[in-house]
């Protein structure tokens, strides 16, 4: 554990105006499947035939219920960011984003806050340790980059409970925002959810930690409780694609 000084406060937030996030008709273009004698479509067969039959690695089990994942499912996407969707396998087979989401809550908070008072509650240094190490920032208590379990914590924390003039809900509110990156409203695992909340020990101290610093100043609970929520968000490789054509198209 890094020391923290207890003098060091996280300074107040405020809302600045940036440019919103993408909406459903900004993404890199209407998805289109590309002709069938495409090449990159023939290498992607060629690369499935290839690995479809390797065995090795195993699957999650850090969350109970991520262990019934079936390990032949194989399917490979590319997305373009003008549109074109090339894919083989089994890509439309639904899984929970987990670290996935991140950089898109990182994003959202990024929009609806700007960066200043982002970079007073989360650092963008590299920590040398584990994703879900116990340690904060030497000196301020705050987490020292989103990427890791106690700077993706705080993001979610720095959604307010409830958005949009009380009609949505923090979930709500980043569920809409992982969305608008896919292209389509996404769902819930419920049963990775329950078993993320029933084993997030981890997780759950780390929360608390970060209101003890005042890196989120929301009930703890509360707030892992919505982090649970958006790491079990149900997505597709298909949908991975599209957030990533998305992501990288020029503004």
């Amino acid at each position: 554990m890094h020391a923290w000084d207890p003098a060091a406060r996280a300074p107040s937030l405020a809302v600045v105006p940036v440019p919103a996030l993408p909406s459903r008709a900004r993404l890199a273009t209407e998805p289109h499947v590309p002709p069938s004698d495409s090449p990159v479509l023939s290498l992607l067969r060629r690369v499935h035939e290839r690995h479809r039959l390797d065995a090795s690695g195993a699957v999650a089990t850090y969350i109970p219920e991520l262990a019934r994942a079936d390990p032949s499912w194989f399917g490979i996407v590319v997305a373009t960011v003008d549109g074109a969707v090339y894919e083989i396998g089994d890509t439309r087979i639904p899984f929970t984003i987990q670290s996935m989401a991140k950089p898109l809550t990182y994003a959202a908070i990024l929009d609806r806050l700007g960066p200043a008072a982002v970079r007073a509650r989360i650092g963008v240094e590299p920590t040398g340790d584990a994703f879900n190490a116990i340690s904060l920032g030497p000196g301020t208590g705050m987490p020292l980059n989103p990427m890791v379990n106690a700077g993706a914590i705080t993001a979610v924390g720095l959604m307010p409970e409830t958005v949009a003039g009380g009609s949505d809900s923090r979930v709500e509110a980043l569920m809409g925002s992982l969305g608008r990156f896919a292209g389509r409203a996404l769902d819930l695992d419920e049963s990775v959810y329950v078993s993320e909340r029933d084993t997030g020990h981890r997780n759950r101290a780390i929360a608390h930690l970060l209101r003890g610093t005042g890196a989120i100043v929301d009930d703890p609970d509360g707030v892992v409780d919505a982090y649970f929520r958006v790491c079990a968000v149900s997505v597709t490789a298909r949908d991975l694609a599209l957030v990533a054509a998305t992501s990288g198209r020029p503004r």
